[in-house]
């Protein structure tokens, strides 16, 4: 057939122009071919050239500016103009086929306008980011001439009596709206940039964020298609592959996402409602929501609309296919329809939509742009969740700094109440936000599909659309099921995780006296508990998914037989198939719904929480301490960014001028002002009625000491909160001398630590002054603890650094009152945790020498009275009330009876004092337990260090791309591991019952295809033979319903399978769970001590807490879902490939593709979802740091500080979640993309083979599902990828060495009551930690009789308290023995050793449960023994006054009772076990003089007749020993009687006791 452009019929008059030129419809359609020609001639030099040069630009963001006015406006016209244009070729290319021979001109236009339109784009994109208008001139002229071109055409047609009932016609109409709109556009930009005709054209800037070079996401900014398909995300994403993401790769939030932003327009809109008639009344928090953040949700519903609508065109496309294949194989249409008018064919617009494989491409746009709405909703709810969640933090922090005290010490506001806001009710509301479109957008849904499915099958519809909305509330009910069982497994979980944290901390109490075993089932019953719990939460989950997957079947079978048997007609397979797509797309809706209720219930709940929150009661306004800086939180603007805001941002850094701290001045002025403070007639209250404090009149003298004296609670503390404005007043006033203050340095009582380091809890903000520093680490001596510390001051404390002891932690507070630069300093009993050195140091060197040097005006509450002598001024209180006041003098001459009754309890203190400097001082004590620590952690560094260096030189050589392959391998071992672990039973129940579930699923479908067919045939045969014998029609309602029992099993059985299949992987998760935890639990309680000596606690409990919680719930819920997507997207390409094989070429490129996108995304999405989980965990330790320092913040001023941090933090935790979803929202559109390439292809194929249409249908419902289900699978691949890294964590621990329980005697060799004597004799003993480490002990040799008192001393780290754990086996003996009563203890096994030994641990540990449980865990003793054992202890009495007896309650670690009663119990304990030998390591170093005379006493009388071996801290307790072992550097150096080694001159020992002296 020869090509011509107007075609070359027979007879044809189309070259002649006798009517006229415009009348040849063949030269109007070359006269529109000259506007695109012109483009493409104009442009293409233009864009070549341009890209040449494109160096030239400004330093912005690359190339997102998008500055002309109608941008997106002309990118939605542009999307609509190249539709239009592919309908108008698909129109030609069909009417074509209609014609003698070929006329190109009916499609040759209409092409190259497609062309032309796609150039217009590119090149205009060009321009606008080069920022070069005056090249848009060529555009505008374009748009004229095709307007212009195509408005002949159109007058033409009119005028040929052609109307709307013709295709071309309607076509043509609508490029000329779409080109007259186009040219408007154009010329507003002429009108608003001036760029031409005018002789000023108008500058503009590129917006702030966009200057900003630390914005990286770049979503609000792009243009149209790329914030569409995410495409300003693949250089993140695929350079993820090379090197992890940071938080510096991420940058910062954009402005209008920023929490301040965003708490900005909340805050307004609930303040707006706040009316003046009606005070009281809460303003609403739902209002003040949809105020701030309602146009963005009415965005995405729009959005949410358009996707759903779109999404009906599934099934519709599918029916007509089918329907059209059906007539094309059976009767071919006439081309009657159309009309010959200007020598060519027009058709009628239902004609093109008659034809397959225009349908085909229809519903491949569609499903593009339905993915492509859905997706753009998905993404705007998420961004305005992801705001209203930073402006709910902001304002909860900012309520948080004005709470009340009283709120927060009466217990009406607790600490876990404000972490649960913060934690859990903000991400409640910005769950609901995500799902909220579902509220509406659903029902609409739902709606439109039973309307749908009822047009296509009639009545029968209505019975499936029954069967899936009666089965809806079971969901629900499931749904609020599984919500209340996982608030109990959690409970559980706490109760076990509890138990697990007393094991860990006591790990060597317990292996000491053999109580592993005990305490380890403790923890298995509350595990069991959990357990139980867990499965019934894995079968509510199993349930869940059950219904998910039945109700469908249900329903299809439902609808289908009774079509068989109520309808008149036959079911077509275009029907059949149109309603099976149209079940699937109801039952997404129905099983969300039960969520997004659930979802809106606790967001009701959580607004009614956050809505008393913000009602509750606020601290006065202070306006006294300084006027113009007590910054109210309100005037957020005025304070956080000072200034011009542009300024800032170029700098990077927020500056917050009117927060830096005054310079210290010289001259004060008005020296006359002698009162820093004064109180008058004050009555304090903490929020009751009764005041605390009452009729308060004080002045504090300014630049003097003023201290505060009075017994325990008559309310010191209080009055200093009082002046600090922290309580409530009732009456009275507090003046604060010259205003120039604002700033407070205050030391709480109970220290308030910042997760931060050292250095920056002292300097608290201000700036670094080194000599300053060192003045005051001095004072507070702490130098000695930060040499210990493993990176000196620059070490993290706090929650997530290092644990200090008290009086460390107290004197760091000091440090950072004596820091700061301000007149006043509030100290609150600072010497309560120090001993008594430092005190006095402090006192001393601190606050005489180093405060008063400064002239700062110093109050000062203490106990320590013998410090009165330095005071300037005197408060003495009593019962909440001043008693006296004056200098010690006054007082001395005016209240004489007060003064005796304080120097009698001086004179009690100087003894208390002697007695303590005795004693190695508290202090030393606490540097020793962390210098142990860190020693220990260090060489566990050094050991891991040296794992991972041999696993980086396995790794071939250090080049990009092994870390890459590493980065981007699925964890497969780890998944055989976690299955195998469920049982190999379970693991073939599941693979075989879901194979067996989709064969079947996939059967159902194809019978269905087979029977609709079947229908069809007949249909077509009674058609033919309607004049014919009875004969068929006999036949076919017999033949007809001889389907339907087949496809009633078989629905049956996939029900049956789905519930199987569900069930069999979730309690293969418990199983996996329980068998997981048992292990882990043993292998960690019978590891050696030197495990727990290297491993940090917190990495343990990890273990226990977060990784178990993740293999409990998490993973099966995944692996289900895997699996499911994987089988489902897999029989369908199977299904596919079987219809028509052709598919199966097509498919090669697709899956590339899909193995890129799936790789890269994996890797990124790790990155992302790590960075979101460790920015989460400083934002909620600051919220609780915040609410647990509020005093000291406040007294501070520094809550400005506070906020900025907050807002810092929460800023980069929401920047971390919004990759995070936009990179979900990156991988959903590309693999929504290729599915729907995989629709378009099947349907392409089965258009071209002349395959079956029953079978076409199935192919192509297939093919829509995959578009559902390829996203799932890469999702949770990527999840399950993060979630293996718990099993690989917890499997790391399964390989640790346990100790040798066993030994090499049998029990039954030990006889009942050894040791009966207790001899011990030491040979050659030879000690070590770890074969990898110098031995502790050398050659010790040492006899010890039976009953013989022995004191061990020696320097600290000499090897005093190995040799202790030596006689336990706790340690490497490598040589010699130690032999017990003619027993070498190496041999025995372990149980039997230990249990038959009795040591008081240095440390005393309590465990919580009763007292009977923390004496005699085993139950083996009587209670007249247990009463016994604490007579002797002195406890006997206390415990008789407690409720219960020996049953009353031990709180965790003991708490409820004090450091000496504590180490009495462990003394108790002792005796409770009746050994013949007791060691006692150090027991004396933490108590107080009387508790040890009781110890020395006990040990003297109670265990007379009994071996004792005393390790000793201090030479003074083991004076009166039998025999002493002197050690030195791990050998024995000096022994004999204690009298023997005083008397030589130059012994070791001597030195020791004179150096205690």
């Amino acid at each position: 057939m020869a090509l011509s452009f107007c075609g070359n019929d027979r007879g044809s008059d189309a070259y002649s122009v006798d009517n006229g030129v415009l009348d040849n419809g063949c030269f109007v359609d070359a006269l529109n071919l000259v506007p695109h020609v012109f483009l493409l001639f104009i442009t293409f030099p233009i864009l070549f050239i341009g890209w040449g040069s494109q160096s030239s630009k400004v330093q912005i963001h690359h190339n997102t500016w998008l500055h002309f006015p109608g941008h997106n406006l002309r990118w939605i016209l542009t999307f609509t103009l190249l539709f239009v244009h592919v309908c108008e070729i698909a129109e030609g290319i069909v009417s074509n086929t209609h014609m003698g021979s070929n006329h190109l001109h009916l499609f040759m236009p209409a092409l190259m306008g497609f062309i032309a339109a796609t150039t217009s784009v590119v090149y205009y994109h060009n321009i606008e980011t080069a920022n070069f208008p005056k090249l848009l001139l060529a555009l505008f002229i374009y748009w004229i001439l095709a307007f212009i071109t195509k408005m002949i055409k159109l007058w033409k047609f009119a005028e040929a009596n052609l109307g709307v009932q013709h295709l071309r016609f309607c076509i043509t109409a609508l490029l000329v709206i779409l080109y007259g709109l186009l040219m408007a556009v154009e010329i507003n930009v002429i009108r608003v940039r001036k760029y031409v005709f005018f002789t000023n054209p108008q500058r503009v800037k590129p917006p702030e964020d966009l200057q900003d070079l630390g914005v990286r996401f770049l979503q609000p900014f792009v243009n149209l298609l790329s914030k569409a398909t995410y495409w300003w995300m693949n250089p993140l994403i695929i350079g993820a592959h090379k090197r992890p993401i940071e938080l510096k790769k991420i940058g910062k939030l954009p402005i209008a996402m920023r929490a301040l932003t965003n708490y900005m327009s909340l805050k307004d809109a609930y303040e707006e409602q706040r009316n003046t008639e009606d005070p009281e009344k809460s303003p609403s928090i739902w209002r003040s929501m949809y105020r701030a953040f309602g146009r963005p949700i009415l965005l995405s519903s729009t959005f949410r609309y358009m996707a759903d609508l779109l999404g009906f065109a599934g099934p519709l496309c599918i029916s007509g296919i089918v329907e059209h294949l059906n007539r094309k194989t059976t009767v071919k249409t006439t081309s009657e329809t159309g009309d010959m008018t200007l020598g060519v064919y027009f058709m009628s617009s239902i004609e093109l939509l008659q034809n397959t494989s225009v349908l085909a491409v229809l519903l491949f746009l569609a499903l593009v742009l339905q993915r492509t709405f859905l997706q753009a909703s998905y993404y705007v709810t998420i961004e305005t969740g992801i705001n209203l969640r930073g402006a709910l933090l902001a304002m909860i922090y900012n309520k948080i700094l004005r709470l009340s005290t009283s709120n927060m010490s009466m217990g009406e506001m607790t600490l876990g109440q404000i972490n649960n806001l913060v934690a859990i009710e903000t991400n409640q509301l910005m769950w609901f936000l995500f799902l909220c479109p579902n509220l509406w957008a659903m029902p609409v849904q739902i709606i439109m599909g039973v309307i749908l499915l009822y047009y296509l099958l009639g009545n029968s519809a209505l019975i499936g659309a029954g069967v899936i909305l009666l089965l809806a509330p079971v969901q629900y009910l499931i749904a609020t099921k599984l919500a209340e069982t996982q608030k109990s497994t959690l409970d559980y979980s706490t109760d076990r995780l509890k138990k697990t944290t007393e094991i860990l901390k006591g790990i060597k109490l317990l292996k000491l006296y053999a109580w592993e075993k005990i305490f380890c089932n403790r923890v298995e019953e509350t595990r069991e508990k959990e357990l139980t719990s867990l499965k019934t939460f894995a079968l509510y989950t199993s349930m869940s998914i059950f219904m998910n997957a039945a109700i469908p079947i249900a329903a299809v079978l439902a609808t289908f037989v009774t079509h068989a048997y109520i309808e008149e007609e036959r079911l077509g397979p275009a029907k059949a198939f149109a309603s099976l797509a149209l079940f699937h797309i109801l039952v997404t809706p129905l099983f969300l719904l039960s969520t997004v209720v659930r979802f809106a219930v606790k967001a009701l709940v959580s607004v009614q929480k956050l809505g008393e929150f913000l009602q509750s009661d606020e601290i006065g306004d202070d306006s006294w301490r300084n006027g113009d800086l007590s910054m109210p939180a309100d005037s957020g603007k005025k304070y956080k960014y000072p200034g011009d805001t542009k300024a800032i941002n170029r700098k990077g850094r927020y500056r917050m001028d009117n927060y830096e701290q005054p310079m210290r001045r010289q001259l004060r002025p008005s020296e006359t002002e002698d009162i820093a403070v004064e109180v008058n007639d004050g009555f304090f209250t903490w929020g009751s009625c009764l005041s605390t404090l009452s009729d308060i009149n004080v002045r504090i003298p300014s630049g003097q000491l003023t201290m505060i004296v009075g017994q325990v609670g008559c309310g010191k503390s209080s009055l200093l909160l009082a002046m600090l404005g922290e309580m409530q007043t009732i009456s009275g006033k507090v003046y604060w001398s010259n205003k120039n203050r604002y700033s407070v340095a205050y030391a709480g009582q109970k220290s308030w630590l910042l997760n931060a380091t050292v250095e920056e809890n002292i300097t608290f903000g201000s700036s670094f002054n080194k000599q300053r520093y060192k003045a005051v680490i001095d004072a507070c001596s702490l130098q000695p603890d930060i040499d210990l510390l493993p990176f000196g001051d620059q070490t993290e404390i706090g929650e997530r650094g290092i644990n200090l002891s008290g009086g460390q932690r107290q004197r760091i507070c000091v440090a950072r009152a004596l820091y700061q630069n301000t007149n006043i300093v509030f100290l609150d009993d600072p010497f309560s945790a120090l001993d008594i050195h430092l005190s006095d140091h402090l006192m001393l060197e601190g606050i005489l020498k180093f405060l008063q040097d400064d002239k700062r005006t110093v109050v000062l509450v203490t106990h320590k009275l013998q410090y009165l002598i330095h005071a300037d001024w005197i408060i003495a209180m009593k019962d909440g009330s001043v008693l006296r006041e004056g200098t010690l003098k006054d007082i001395q001459t005016h209240d004489v009876k007060l003064y005796e009754h304080w120097k009698t309890l001086m004179n009690r203190q100087d003894q208390e004092l002697e007695k303590e400097t005795e004693l190695e001082s508290q202090t030393t004590l606490e540097r020793k337990t962390l210098r142990r620590a860190f020693y220990s952690r260090e060489a566990k560094n050094q050991i891991d260090d040296e794992d991972e260096e041999e696993e980086m030189e396995e790794d071939d050589d250090d080049n990009m791309s092994t870390t890459t392959s590493r980065r981007s391998k699925i964890p497969w071992r780890m998944c055989w591991r976690y299955l195998s672990s469920g049982g190999c039973l379970m693991v073939f129940l599941m693979v075989s019952s879901k194979l067996a579930k989709h064969s079947v699923m996939v059967a159902i479908d194809y019978w269905l295809a087979d029977w609709t067919s079947s229908n069809q045939r007949n249909k077509s045969r009674i058609d033919s033979f309607a004049n014919g014998t009875n004969y068929t029609e006999n036949n076919d309602p017999l033949e007809h319903y001889s389907y339907v029992p087949v496809f009633i099993i078989l629905c049956g059985s996939a029900i049956v399978l789905c519930l199987v299949t569900s069930l069999t992987v979730e309690f293969l998760g418990v199983a996996a769970a329980t068998k997981l935890h048992h292990n882990l639990l043993n292998k960690i309680i019978h590891a050696p001590i030197r495990f727990f000596d290297i491993t940090p606690l917190g990495q343990i409990l990890n273990r226990f807490s977060a990784d178990t919680n993740i293999i409990d719930q998490h993973i099966p819920p995944t692996l289900e879902s895997l699996t499911r997507s994987t089988l489902l997207c897999l029989s369908a390409i199977g299904v596919i490939a079987f219809v028509t094989p052709t598919f199966l070429i097509a498919l090669v490129p697709l899956a590339v593709a899909f193995y890129f996108i799936q790789k890269y995304f994996r890797v990124a999405s790790k990155d992302l979802q790590d960075l979101d989980d460790s920015t989460q965990l400083p934002l909620l330790c600051h919220f609780s740091e915040t609410a647990e320092g509020l005093t000291t913040i406040r007294a501070f001023r520094h809550e400005a500080r506070f906020k900025q941090r907050m807002l810092e933090l929460t800023d980069t935790n929401n920047t971390a979640y919004l990759f995070l979803s936009a990179a979900n929202r990156w991988l959903e559109v590309r693999t929504d993309y290729l599915g729907a390439m995989i629709v378009l292809t099947a349907a392409v194929a089965a258009i071209w083979s002349s395959s079956q249409s029953g079978l076409v249908g199935l192919g192509l419902t297939y093919a829509l599902t995959v578009t559902n289900y390829l996203n799932w699978v890469v999702r949770n691949l990527a999840d399950l990828e993060v979630q293996m890294a718990a099993v690989k964590k917890v499997n790391s621990f399964l390989s640790t060495e346990s100790e040798n329980y066993e030994g090499s005697m049998d029990v039954s060799q030990v006889p009942e009551d050894w040791p009966q004597h207790g001899e011990i004799k030491i040979q050659d003993l030879c000690v070590r930690y770890d074969p990898m480490l110098k031995p502790v002990l050398k050659e010790v040799n040492a006899y010890i009789n039976p009953g013989q008192k022995v004191g061990i001393c020696g320097r600290t780290g000499s090897g005093k308290s190995s040799l202790s754990l030596a006689f336990f086996n706790m340690v490497d003996v490598f040589e010699g023995k130690i032999v017990i009563d003619g027993i070498d203890i190496c041999k025995l096994p372990l149980q039997t050793l230990r249990s038959r030994l009795s040591i008081i641990l240095q440390d005393p540990v309590l465990f919580s449960g009763s007292i009977r449980l923390n004496l005699d865990p085993e139950r083996t003793c009587t209670d007249d023994r247990l009463w016994e054992a604490l007579e002797i202890a002195q406890l006997k009495n206390m415990v008789k006054a407690l409720p219960g007896g020996l049953d009353a309650v031990v709180t965790e670690g003991g708490e409820n009772f004090s450091v000496g009663q504590r180490q009495l119990f462990c003394l108790a304990r002792a005796f409770v076990r009746k050994s013949s030998i007791l060691i006692m390591d150090e027991a004396t170093a933490s108590i107080d003089m009387a508790t040890e005379n009781i110890l020395q006493k006990v040990v003297m009388t109670a265990f007379a007749d009994r071996t004792v071996v005393t390790i000793a801290h201090l030479v003074s307790s083991i004076l009166e020993a039998e025999q002493v072992l002197v050690f030195s550097a791990g050998n024995l150096v000096e022994s004999g009687s204690a009298a023997n080694l005083l008397a030589q001159e130059d012994s070791l020992f001597l030195n020791l006791v004179r150096k205690h002296k």
